[in-house]
């Protein structure tokens, strides 16, 4: 009976210290942020059925191919990751392919029409210092009609939710400015495999000369995401995701505008790039426990018996 309560005191003590080092600490240097489970209420709702067809012609027409690719249906700028930074402000445009999976509808509508409204950096531009995604005009018809009609065509390109990868939802949405380099990715996409030194040499190169970009863009080069899952947990960067500015106030890092599920394999896709083992690990802990509780079950029983003649 001893030993259980002294087993006990040192779990409890042994608790509240980890208490205070790791939760408790967290709360206080980051005060918890409810999700608003990406509704995106700030937004207004399309107010116009869009049709796909229409919005194919009006995509073409407002020069959104000047600027992004779509791959999915052949549509390229012609230009790599860093020519397209350097020429646009700083950042790659995304490919548009499954934008319309992606991306909220409510956002993207939001977005064409007013980009640093959407994107919630209006207090980085102005009319003296633009944002680099001009604003779409009209194309000489219904402004409504036209914005949901270019969302409809995004949409009907784009692949169903469940084609879309935790990699490609992470790719598109955050890998244009953040690194994971366990992932072997760089802000210009997956580092190839190289047969020479000078070509991997070259390639790191562009990579610096695109860092530099966005950091003139930024303010800041955007910290690698590799560990950030650990360091941060699921729920901060998922709150962080939808409402950069509930967790750090004036910061230049826009809202990206992912739907709810986007943002889950955003997360999961972090969650495998800080650990690569998660899964499999996951998958046996349940077995170490069992074997754990049954070791000390016996170990219990084996020291009852080497020691029963002194008790």
């Amino acid at each position: 009976m001893k030993e259980f309560i002294i087993l006990g005191v040192v779990t409890f003590f042994s608790l509240v210290t980890y208490y205070l080092v790791e939760p408790y600490a967290h709360h206080v240097m980051h005060p918890h942020v409810d999700s608003k489970h990406f509704a995106y209420a700030d937004l207004p709702a399309l107010e116009k059925v869009g049709n796909a067809e229409d919005g194919a012609n009006t995509f073409m027409a407002g020069g959104c191919i000047g600027c992004h690719n779509v791959e999915s249906i052949g549509m390229m700028t012609g230009m790599d990751a860093l020519a397209s930074a350097q020429a646009f402000g700083g950042v790659n445009p995304p490919d548009l392919s499954n934008a319309g999976t992606i991306y909220d509808e409510k956002f993207l509508a939001d977005l064409i029409r007013n980009p640093a409204h959407a994107t919630m950096v209006e207090h980085k531009f102005s009319d003296v210092k633009p944002h680099p995604m001009p604003p779409f005009y009209g194309a000489g018809g219904d402004m409504d009609q036209e914005v949901a009609d270019i969302v409809a065509y995004l949409k009907s390109i784009a692949k169903p939710a469940e084609e879309i990868t935790p990699a490609m939802a992470y790719n598109n949405a955050c890998g244009r400015c953040h690194s994971l380099k366990y992932e072997g990715w760089t802000q210009m996409g997956e580092k190839p495999n190289f047969k020479y030194k000078k070509d991997e040499l070259r390639y790191d190169a562009n990579v610096l000369e695109y860092q530099e970009g966005v950091t003139k863009y930024m303010g800041k080069l955007p910290p690698d995401l590799s560990m950030y899952y650990k360091s941060r947990g699921a729920h901060f960067i998922e709150t962080f995701i939808e409402d950069p500015q509930t967790h750090l106030a004036g910061t230049a890092m826009p809202r990206v505008g992912v739907t709810a599920d986007s943002a889950e394999k955003i997360v999961e896709h972090l969650a495998d790039s800080a650990d690569t083992k998660r899964v499999e690990r996951e998958s046996i802990a349940k077995n170490v426990m069992i074997y754990l509780l049954i070791f000390t079950i016996f170990a219990y029983l084996w020291k009852r018996q080497v020691w029963k003649e002194l008790h």
